[in-house]
């Protein structure tokens, strides 16, 4: 059987850090907490689990965190639990079972992390593969009997475990807060990080998150010649634009991802938004919003967010032709957004 640390950053996880904890039962041989900052009661609340409480000063950064929670841990293996993550009775299970009977050859395990799309995630998906489990130490191992070569792909082993993601509230805030204070510091960022930023806007973004965000993607769409990087600019730019009531921008933006083409889903969706927004419901507006609507369904691809080619344009088409009294065009889009519901429980 393999032994577990359990790595936790933790800040003002009174709500739900008692929860988490329990569903870990039998799972932690040691329980490493790390504390950000908490006014509240999580420390006193992680106390009754473990004594390894340590406290480490915010550099907003979580990578910097998370090194420092697994530079505490002493076991075979780590797991990284987040406060607002429940193992359920019948996964938990499934967990111990997978502790006894582990190849230690396996550095990393991965688990299906679930219910993102109740909380305005960054997460086209409902359920996901996640690496979870690490092994703490990795050796090294030459390999093939002749042009040997030691092995530097780790050994990955998916399970079907999952851990349910049940936040109290949502991140986005604190989320853009981090991108900005990043590329600002840095002035760039990884694509990755990047794609996360623009995915987070388009799913839970406010206008002042946009507003902030335009000066970012406008260097990324004016400077990258990724295409994808682009494209990921191009929608968060077309939203903004919309969203802050800045015409130029928004037909700037929208006109490049026409010129460039293959325009996304989200694209066409703002522009379907631009015209069913116009004001007065206007037979020829609304024909117009119709029509990119059912582009952004039928004729494009999502890039970030696939409730745009999906479900969110599908109930516009339902609204757009019961507005303009067309019945059997109403109850198809109606149909339609059924589907999209049901496919994505």
């Amino acid at each position: 059987m393999i032994s577990i640390s359990v790595c936790m950053i933790v800040k003002d996880e009174e709500k739900v850090l008692a929860r988490c904890l329990d569903s870990l039962a039998g799972i932690a041989d040691e329980i490493i907490i790390v504390d950000t900052g908490s006014q509240d009661a999580t420390k006193q609340i992680a106390a009754a689990y473990t004594d390894h409480i340590y406290d480490f000063a915010w550099v907003y950064d979580f990578s910097a965190a998370r090194n420092y929670s697994f530079s505490k841990a002493t076991k075979e293996y780590i797991y990284v639990a987040d406060a607002d993550e429940v193992i359920q009775e019948g996964e938990r299970q499934k967990f111990l079972k997978l502790k006894e009977e582990l190849d230690p050859r396996v550095e990393i395990v991965q688990m299906l992390y679930t219910n993102q799309l109740s909380y305005n995630t960054t997460y086209n998906f409902d359920e996901e593969l996640r690496p979870k489990l690490y092994r703490r130490l990795r050796s090294f191992f030459w390999e093939e009997p002749l042009h040997e070569a030691v092995r530097l792909a780790p050994v990955i082993l998916d399970t079907d475990i999952r851990i349910r993601h049940m936040p109290t509230s949502k991140h986005a805030g604190r989320d853009f807060a981090a991108f900005e204070r990043a590329y600002q510091r840095d002035g760039l960022l990884s694509k990755r990080l990047s794609e996360m930023y623009a995915r987070e806007l388009l799913i839970a973004g406010e206008e002042a998150a946009f507003l902030r965000a335009v000066p970012f993607f406008e260097n990324q769409c004016e400077g990258t010649t990724d295409a994808v990087l682009l494209r990921q600019a191009l929608c968060v730019l077309v939203r903004a634009g919309r969203l802050l009531g800045d015409t130029d921008l928004f037909f700037k933006y929208a006109l490049k991802a026409m010129a460039a083409g293959d325009a996304p889903s989200e694209v066409c969706f703002e522009i379907g938004e631009y015209y069913f927004n116009r004001g007065d419901f206007n037979k020829k507006d609304i024909y117009e919003a119709a029509l990119w609507y059912y582009n952004a369904i039928y004729e494009a691809q999502p890039e970030l967010n696939i409730k745009m080619a999906g479900s969110l344009p599908a109930g516009r088409l339902v609204e757009c032709y019961e507005g303009l009294g067309e019945r059997e065009a109403a109850a198809q889009y109606r149909a339609v957004l059924a589907d999209f519901i049901g496919a994505a429980k």
